[in-house]
């Protein structure tokens, strides 16, 4: 007998299963599982499963003061099965994060920051005597568990006078530490994303990829993508959401879809600010954001799934196999109109949204 069977299930593609879970992983997944469960959940006819909803990109040490939040009210309480914290703490503070969020429902992760206190600052990468080596390769090494990648913030407000030197830096902490992986913040210039981008190679992710900022992707001039950010994205740069209080435009996101550019990943930079008051809410509301503008509903769930997933080398999760962790995601596609709002205040109006109901971790059930 199984702990939990999953019945009358189909994938957001139209696929119909049942999946069985037992001690925390999928243990089977078929047409019909004959075996019963301890617990068994069926799905109502308009209900969708996926494997749990990954946001790669949010900020949830509860104890800063600049960007926090708290894991489950970003995570399981949204649909969200899986969060990493992307460089709110530093190496001398990440294991307090670490402790913090071992109490969490949901799966927390962290990509350090390459200064050593994280964003306790807004300019975190101004003075480069934090940003230490030594002191990020013993975070990883003590906890090689949690810490997914670094991070480094590459806007006018965070570097200062350093202009491209701290992300500079932090490729070199990169290498040093196994290619592990790397997200860029991009935004305001100094420095000019064309020299970010000439550093990032094939798997390094540049977040905040559709922001409306003079130096972000879009020409404003021409009204087209800029060359230098098509090469990028053809050698393989990552290029992922990131919606946050800034850092999402519908125009841009419109004219590179237009041009045949996708983003890679569907992230959030969630914190508390911007879940109470907005633009970003919740990841189900970015998720509506992005299939106005064009992106069908199986490539959203790829995006926020197995992409995810396969960057930051998270080898259990992301997709619905045998073997991989027992984290769900349940959601229904809504027929009704909702006012969506981007980061510069431009509204749009969705006809259709996507709404979780219930989110699986390990194989427990929690309602939306």
């Amino acid at each position: 007998m199984y702990d939990l069977v999953i019945k009358n299930a189909r994938t957001i593609e139209g696929t119909r299963i049942e999946i069985a879970i037992q001690n925390g992983k999928i243990a089977a997944i078929g047409e019909k599982i004959p075996e019963s469960g301890k617990k068994e959940l069926t799905l109502a006819e308009n209900q969708y499963l996926s494997a749990g909803w990954i946001d790669d990109h949010v900020h949830c040490f509860e104890e800063m003061t600049l960007y926090y939040d708290y894991p489950d009210e970003i995570g399981v309480k949204k649909g969200v099965t899986t969060v990493i914290d992307a460089g709110t703490t530093g190496a001398e503070n990440i294991g307090r994060f670490y402790e913090l969020a071992q109490a969490a429902k949901t799966n927390v992760y962290a990509l350090v920051n390459i200064s050593k206190f994280g964003i306790v600052e807004q300019d975190e990468l101004a003075d480069l005597t934090k940003v230490q080596s030594r002191l990020v390769a013993e975070a990883l090494a003590k906890y090689p568990d949690f810490i997914l990648g670094i991070k480094a913030r590459m806007s006018k407000t965070v570097i200062g006078e350093n202009g491209i030197k701290p992300l500079e830096m932090a490729k070199v902490i990169q290498k040093e530490n196994g290619d592990l992986p790397l997200m860029v913040h991009i935004g305001s210039n100094p420095p000019e994303l064309v020299d970010i981008l000439a550093l990032l190679d094939e798997g390094d992710v540049l977040t905040h990829c559709f922001n409306g900022k003079p130096n972000g992707i879009l020409d404003q001039q021409t009204d087209r993508i800029k060359d230098f950010v098509w090469e990028a994205y053809k050698r393989g740069v990552v290029f992922d959401i990131g919606h946050g209080t800034d850092s999402f435009n519908f125009h841009v996101s419109e004219v590179a879809l237009q041009e045949g550019m996708k983003c890679d990943s569907i992230s959030t930079d969630i914190y508390i600010r911007n879940r109470e008051k907005g633009p970003v809410y919740n990841m189900a509301t970015t998720l509506d954001k992005l299939h106005l503008v064009g992106y069908s509903w199986p490539e959203i769930i790829q995006r926020i799934t197995t992409v995810p997933a396969k960057n930051f080398h998270l080898t259990t999760k992301g997709q619905l196999k045998v073997g991989f962790d027992g984290d769900l995601t349940i959601f229904e596609i809504r027929n009704e109109e909702q006012e969506l709002v981007d980061s510069n205040g431009h509204k749009r109006i969705a006809q259709e949204v996507i709404q979780p109901v219930k989110t699986i971790i390990g194989g427990v059930i929690y309602d939306n």
